[in-house]
């Protein structure tokens, strides 16, 4: 196996990492996955956020203010180009708030975001977050296929995302 690919997996298993220690609302897990400093994020619809303290923050609010949280990753593309790596992927997100008062799960809401992480090799050979930017998908796919089907200018119906 060539070293090249060794490194896409590797940065494939980080950026699930990511991922999971989000799903599991744990913060310290979270932040063992970023480089401990010159780290940026942008959630959808946030300015840009710069610094360790900043970015873990934004996080840590995040995770206050969400019950559940699951991330179904899909158009996962990574390259690496020497010690940087970056994986675009299409975050397909379910959450939900508190339960109800019957201990039923909440509500739940899904939404689509575009992300961009992208990763150095630390010293220990390891990969670390060093910047994610998501954004919005407002364009509904389906509505965009049924336009061009039907001779229209493939520009898609905009679906609200919660």
């Amino acid at each position: 196996m060539s070293g090249a690919r060794t490194d896409v997996e590797a940065v494939e298993a980080a950026n699930t990492a990511l991922y999971d220690a989000l799903e599991q609302g744990d913060l310290d897990a979270l932040s063992e996955h970023w480089l401990g400093d010159g780290i940026s994020v942008v959630h959808p619809g946030w300015p840009v956020l710069n610094g360790r303290a900043e970015v873990m923050r934004s996080y840590a609010l995040i995770m206050a203010s969400t019950e559940y949280i699951q991330f179904f990753l899909t158009d996962v593309e990574v390259s690496v180009m020497g010690d940087t790596a970056m994986v675009t992927c299409t975050e397909n997100i379910l959450s939900g708030g508190p339960a109800e008062e019957d201990g039923s799960a909440g509500p739940l809401v899904g939404g689509l975001v575009v992300a961009t992480n992208v990763f150095r090799r630390t010293g220990d050979g390891s990969w670390k977050v060093w910047s994610h930017h998501g954004s919005p998908v407002l364009i509904d796919r389906e509505d965009e296929e049924e336009d061009e089907d039907e001779g229209g200018n493939g520009t898609g119906g905009v679906a609200e995302i919660g």
